[in-house]
């Protein structure tokens, strides 16, 4: 009997499904596609890389096991990836990775990366030289707000017509984890994959010191400059750490000089504008400041439910709408630490085979984000003033407008202010997607009335002290 990829893939998830949980095989199991069976070898396709090495990581064993059960032990496993989701026009484009198998040969470990010169060589086509770029770095995976709007629109414009604008050189500037890196790669990648022939380098101002010390060692200087003189766009990430390196700011002053008189590109990244850069030479930060200069912002809130949404998206996972506002409001640090929360809660429910929802969202930022690790936090602050007024917490979330029920609301939006660190929004959102202008409101009127009512303010004094003694 000749067996096709449906029936066998079929098969193994039968079995699979008696050893995982049910949350666990609707995430990681059902979004899997069966594409072909060859020579003993069935090819699955999953959403994301994302998805394949999870499946690597916590599966492999049970997956070696159904096939080997399905397929005998010559039997093995491929993944198909989906890289870009492609449109109407565009298949998706995929790449096929093998099954880490025990049984596979160990792989030769990598070899460092060195500075080489390919412009000795006669012949070489610089199109086809490594320009260091993560194919994952796109302006369609860069989602865009007002936090980043002029730098993503000077990005793009560049991208679009590298040397020609007068934004050149472009500088990106801003915090830890706000997604500079993925920007100027974006520009990057769009460079190379739209304009044919031109020759875009991505390099660390690290990788680039080090590639200087390793030509000043070995009498490469001239083949250190000619490499870096043929580039058409020169993406420099994290250029306040040439701060103090003297040698290394001379080159690069060269190199930025030969570059820009030629119309080609400079894009660099910074933690901080050129004003405040430190140990870096006055005519180094004169042409830093020749182009423009544009910063990216912490993400506002509607941005970060975006982003979230774009990369639960990407990665195949489906998580419920309360609990990617929920992400939004509480992290609103910067991007990296949201992404890091959302990997985080993938792996809490896939451990613990539970669903992804409310609850198990605010379980796992407990140890990341601080506000919700206090213990009187919003929640805490709910409960109490719903057993104090006795009324039902879910009424203070609700559109009621009962005289009682309005007091102990305002009541404990009053208590969030003083006891935590959200923000008028944030907290106005805990009651039911209320805007900020009401718990002014609600805070004027508590204060109001402690003027006007000896009981209600004895009553405030012994819910202060009992939030106090909590803290305590």
């Amino acid at each position: 009997m000749v067996k096709d990829c449906k029936s066998v893939w079929n098969n193994c998830l039968h079995s699979i499904k008696e050893s995982v949980g049910e949350q666990s095989f609707n995430t990681w199991f059902s979004p899997v596609e069966p594409l072909k069976l060859e020579n003993n070898v069935l090819t699955i396709q999953v959403p994301s890389q994302f998805f394949y090495e999870w499946l690597e990581e916590h599966y492999v064993h049970i997956l070696r096991k159904v096939i080997h059960q399905e397929l005998g032990p010559e039997g093995r496993l491929e993944y198909s990836v989906i890289v870009d989701r492609g449109n109407e026009k565009y298949k998706p484009f995929t790449i096929n990775l093998p099954n880490n198998n025990k049984s596979d040969k160990p792989k030769e470990a990598k070899k460092e990366q060195t500075f080489s010169n390919p412009f000795t060589l006669n012949g070489v086509d610089l199109s086809q030289q490594s320009s260091q770029l993560n194919p994952n770095y796109t302006f369609d995976t860069f989602i865009e707000g007002d936090c980043n709007r002029l730098a993503r629109s000077a990005g793009y414009a560049v991208a679009k017509k590298p040397g020609i604008t007068s934004f050149n050189p472009l500088m990106v500037y801003g915090g830890v984890g706000l997604g500079k890196t993925h920007l100027v790669q974006a520009i990057g990648n769009e460079i190379k994959n739209t304009l044919e022939g031109k020759f875009v380098l991505y390099v660390s101002s690290e990788k680039f010191t080090n590639q200087f010390i390793d030509a000043l060692r070995n009498n490469k200087i001239q083949d250190f400059s000619n490499y870096y003189l043929h580039i058409d766009a020169l993406i420099i990430d994290d250029v306040q750490f040439l701060g103090g390196k003297e040698r290394t700011q001379e080159i690069f002053f060269h190199i930025f000089n030969h570059l820009h008189q030629n119309g080609k590109q400079i894009i660099m990244t910074s933690d901080r504008p050129p004003r405040d850069l430190k140990g870096l030479e006055d005519r180094l930060l004169s042409r830093f400041k020749w182009g423009l200069t544009a910063d990216l912002q912490q993400p506002d809130l509607e941005t970060r439910i975006a982003i979230i949404q774009n990369k639960m998206q990407s990665d195949g996972i489906h998580i419920p709408s309360d609990v990617i506002e929920y992400l939004a409001y509480s992290v609103d640090t910067n991007i990296r630490e949201l992404e890091g929360v959302l990997i985080s809660l993938i792996a809490h429910a896939s451990l613990t085979r539970r669903e992804i929802d409310l609850e198990l969202a605010k379980q796992t930022l407990k140890n990341i984000v601080h506000d919700i690790e206090s213990e009187v936090g919003i929640d805490y602050i709910q409960k109490t003033i719903s057993e104090h007024f006795a009324v039902k917490m879910d009424d203070l979330k609700a559109k009621t407008r009962k005289k009682e029920i309005v007091i102990a609301r305002q009541v404990a939006m009053f208590f969030c202010k003083e006891h935590t660190n959200h923000s008028l929004k944030s907290i106005g959102y805990h009651f039911g997607g209320r805007d900020h202008s009401t718990v002014i409101h609600a805070v004027q009127s508590v204060n109001d009335m402690m003027h006007v009512d000896k009981n209600f303010k004895e009553q405030m004094e012994e819910l202060k002290k009992k939030f106090k003694m909590k803290k305590v």
